[in-house]
């Protein structure tokens, strides 16, 4: 476990449609027609990717009409930095000494 009890946030953005997905979200948020249209994916993979991202907790969906908007969880993105900064922080702290053999 890398982030989270949740699945991991690392694994799921390295998949590039996911990253993608986000990046998107992050500008503000989007129905799935929208995110088929501007990923040039097929809806069932658009939407599969979603529920991942959504079970994370790192998107959250919203009905609105008979479309559901996606919209990203920035404190979700927040925590992940924040464990990747302390980890970089402890990794320069702790650079010149080696366990001994």
């Amino acid at each position: 476990m890398l982030i989270s009890d949740a699945p991991d946030v690392l694994r799921l953005l390295a998949d590039p449609l996911r990253a993608q997905l986000v990046g998107l979200l992050a500008q503000g948020p989007a129905c799935t027609c929208h995110l088929v249209d501007d990923t040039g994916a097929k809806q069932p993979n658009v939407s599969n990717h979603l529920r991942l991202l959504r079970e994370a907790g790192l998107v959250t969906a919203e009905a609105y009409g008979r479309f559901t908007y996606y919209r990203l969880v920035p404190e979700a993105l927040r925590a992940a930095a924040t464990h990747l900064a302390d980890l970089a922080d402890q990794a320069t702290a702790n650079a010149e000494s080696r366990r001994e053999c």
